[in-house]
């Protein structure tokens, strides 16, 4: 096994694992954890969404009775995420741009890894952990969405997953994703276009009347894809729009999407040429469900006292993002998302510092501290 948890983390973001791919890295992970001492387990996860691995479970007994702790990340990368060829210049780790450098989320598995390696080094007495790394989390949580929670049996814990050491997400907010797909009437542009019904015309009448954007301090919404029409001269006959819309507030989401929803509804009943009616319709998804933890919760506490000991600012955080931490909560867990240090993620001028790989990890190794001390 590597000597440092920077040479981990470079060895892993060589590892081709764009989302569905990430069979090679939990290849290694699975044998670095077996030599670790931990009992390894798969789920079938990838044959609901179409990878070539499942989530990847390591059970670690502990020495100490307990009940477990669990740390988790993802092995999926954003594209393009293929060749990642890492260079260090001075205490940053960036790629050669022309590729992502995988820092989301592979420096939380190594900085998950590490924080274990040195307790077990120091020969310290730690209580059981649970180690989840998921599957195609950038493309929807799917792996988070397809776990065997009967598997695991902790209750709170941190995904490593988050920007700034010593920071934690508190917070997400909930996820509905929209379809709209308006239908008309075809025609021919130039010679009768009266006798069509121009689907693109009727989806831009529903969204100049949709709200978008921010709508208060904790509910947004956004279209994001447009397509529709086949050429220029012949007035098009659907169009597809897809938008989202998240609140941290259940009832105020539910209204925004009410609202959007209606936009379309009422959109359509505006054209009609020859006993045809425009029609649309409609697709909502519940993407993920939000989640809060306070101060009393003890993953809050655990990770706050190690900040404080390592010397490290501390802040917990309200976001504006969904992550597999949403769907752990959403099954009675409490789980924080925790920094680790990665900055400029889904760009290929993303980056990590080399200190802050080993201070995430001595902060791993602190929370793990805390807890079996407790």
């Amino acid at each position: 096994m590597e000597q440092t948890v920077i040479e981990y983390f470079l060895n892993l973001i060589k590892i081709d694992s764009e989302s569905k791919n990430e069979k090679a890295t939990a290849e290694k992970l699975s044998n670095d954890l077996r030599a670790m001492g931990a009992e390894i387990k798969f789920d079938n996860a990838h044959e609901k969404v179409g990878g070539n691995v499942g989530n990847l479970y390591a059970f670690f007994p502990g020495k100490i009775e307990k009940t477990p702790l669990i740390f988790c990340a993802h092995m999926d990368t954003v594209k393009p995420g293929n060749g990642i060829k890492p260079q260090i210049k001075d205490d940053i780790i960036v790629s050669d741009g022309s590729t992502i450098l995988g820092s989301d989320d592979k420096s939380g598995i190594a900085e998950i890894i590490w924080g274990i390696k040195a307790l077990q080094e120091s020969d310290y007495p730690y209580a059981p952990l649970e180690l989840l790394f998921t599957i195609s989390e950038e493309i929807g949580l799917l792996g988070a969405k397809n776990v065997d929670y009967s598997l695991l049996q902790g209750k709170i814990g941190y995904a490593m997953d988050g920007h700034e050491v010593g920071k934690i997400y508190i917070g997400a907010p909930s996820q509905k994703t929209m379809k709209f797909v308006v239908h008309g009437k075809e025609s021919h542009a130039g010679i009768a276009p009266e006798k069509g019904i121009n689907a693109i015309k009727v989806a831009a009448d529903a969204l100049a009347a949709m709200p978008s954007g921010r709508i208060d301090f904790e509910t947004t919404c956004n279209v994001g894809l447009i397509s529709g029409g086949k050429a220029t001269n012949i007035v098009p006959n659907e169009v597809v729009v897809e938008a989202e819309a998240r609140s941290h507030n259940s009832a105020k989401l539910e209204n925004l999407v009410q609202r959007m929803i209606d936009a379309f509804q009422t959109a359509v009943t505006k054209y009609e040429v020859d006993g045809v009616q425009a029609k649309v319709e409609i697709e909502v998804q519940d993407e993920y469900q939000n989640f809060r933890l306070t101060d009393d919760d003890e993953a809050v506490i655990l990770a706050k006292q190690a900040a404080k000991n390592l010397a490290i600012p501390y802040e917990g955080i309200i976001g504006g993002g969904g992550s597999d931490v949403n769907m752990f909560n959403k099954h009675g867990m409490k789980l924080a998302v925790g920094g680790t240090g990665m900055e400029h993620v889904h760009t290929v001028k993303e980056q990590i510092r080399c200190s802050d790989l080993e201070l995430s990890a001595r902060w791993v190794s602190e929370i793990i501290t805390l807890y079996s001390e407790k």
